[in-house]
């Protein structure tokens, strides 16, 4: 299979791959086009996830690249953020739940876990044959996670009892297990556990009304006296610090797909400016146009620049927390501005689902949130600047 490359990457970044990763970039593009394009717009609207790709998307390694357990080949962070890349610039929510399974759930265990944990649950994921979903998030406790968790852990014997809520749950509908990390009402400390949701007393309610990543299932979880036996407590989970271990990957890949929101807006702009005729000729021929998708590209190569060189640091074990904050707020901030740019050039074409565009710029709203709001992840970096913590 040729490689083509994006019109949205107009440095050719993707020049920085081998050719066994752009072969598999090219395979997941090949699926996502012609299997994931034609379908997810109606899955968006009713509110749906496709099921269906779950296991396509396993047998291309979505799940697997970035765990010696369960990795194809050798690969670099650079490849796997132009993998959650490729994903956003189809559909976000696709992207989000590919997050969900493989940076959070896959992450949480890789992170954290025991060799014997990794060697049980890594392949299983990787798979598709189990679904992950991530509980760290509270009705009350968003940003404050880590001072605010509420869900408790106490110790029973060889087991744990946990009692609790979570809120905005990705998967959770239908996700075999969720990695749910709770105090310890013996000290206090914060640990995580691998909960299979059949657990007695564990509920998950989807939440509705959503205008963004609609085809998420994100969930309401209550757990009330859930048993939990000590071989699923992840066992290099320990403190707070722990779960940020996880939470440092994640954000980057976050900021990946923030990019690729930006270049699939920027991509549906571009082939729209060229078929929409307006005062006798494309609307690609006017300046105004011309300087949005000019200002759209801009945003997308500058961003593109940023993960880059955050994957990069990654490979060589240079990355730090605010590498990859700087890098979640920028990204989501130039993604907000060029979707908003994209969708005013449909006109009113732009808040119908007809065209991917209404899709980008409505879940836009939710990637520029979630992993650590841009407010967030700017005292994260302005910690690293003055040395002065300002988040109370």
């Amino acid at each position: 299979m040729t490689f083509e490359p994006l019109i949205s990457d107009f440095y050719n970044y993707e020049s920085l791959l081998s050719e066994q990763e752009k072969e598999a970039i090219m395979a997941l593009r090949g699926y996502l086009d012609s299997e994931v394009r034609p379908i997810i717009g109606g899955y968006w609207d009713r509110a749906e996830f496709p099921t269906e790709i779950v296991r396509p998307l396993a047998e291309l390694g979505q799940f697997s690249y970035a765990w010696d357990e369960t990795r194809p080949f050798e690969n670099s962070a650079v490849f796997r953020g132009f993998l959650a890349f490729e994903l956003a610039r189809v559909d976000a929510s696709v992207a989000t739940f590919v997050g969900v399974q493989n940076g959070l759930s896959c992450g949480s265990i890789a992170v954290c876990g025991s060799p014997e944990q990794r060697a049980e649950w890594l392949p299983r994921l990787a798979s598709g044959e189990v679904i992950g979903s991530f509980g760290l998030t509270e009705p009350q406790s968003g940003s404050d996670s880590a001072q605010g968790l509420r869900t408790t852990a106490r110790r029973d014997g060889d087991n744990w009892v946990l009692n609790g809520a979570k809120r905005w749950i990705g998967n959770a509908t239908f996700a075999d297990i969720t990695v749910i990390w709770a105090k310890d009402v013996a000290d206090n400390r914060v640990l995580g556990f691998i909960v299979p949701t059949s657990s007695p007393g564990y509920t998950a309610s989807k939440i509705e009304g959503k205008i963004s990543l609609r085809a998420v299932q994100n969930a309401d979880i209550t757990l009330e006296d859930v048993v939990v036996p000590e071989s699923l407590r992840l066992a290099n989970a320990n403190s707070f610090k722990d779960t940020a271990k996880v939470l440092r990957l994640t954000r980057a890949e976050v900021a990946w797909a923030a990019v690729g929101v930006a270049a699939g807006a920027y991509e549906a702009a571009v082939a729209y400016s060229r078929e929409r005729e307006q005062f006798g000729k494309p609307i690609g021929a006017h300046q105004l146009v011309q300087d949005m998708l000019a200002k759209s590209l801009g945003n997308i190569t500058a961003s593109l620049g940023m993960v880059v060189r955050v994957s990069e640091m990654l490979d060589r074990g240079e990355q730090r927390d605010e590498h990859s904050a700087l890098a979640k707020a920028f990204a989501t901030s130039r993604m907000r501005e060029t979707v908003a740019w994209c969708r005013e050039l449909f006109g009113g074409n732009g808040i119908v689902i007809d065209y991917d565009i209404a899709r980008f710029f409505a879940d836009a709203e939710a990637l520029y949130s979630y992993e650590g709001t841009r407010e967030m992840n700017t005292l994260i970096v302005g910690r690293s600047i003055t040395g002065q913590a300002a988040f109370v």
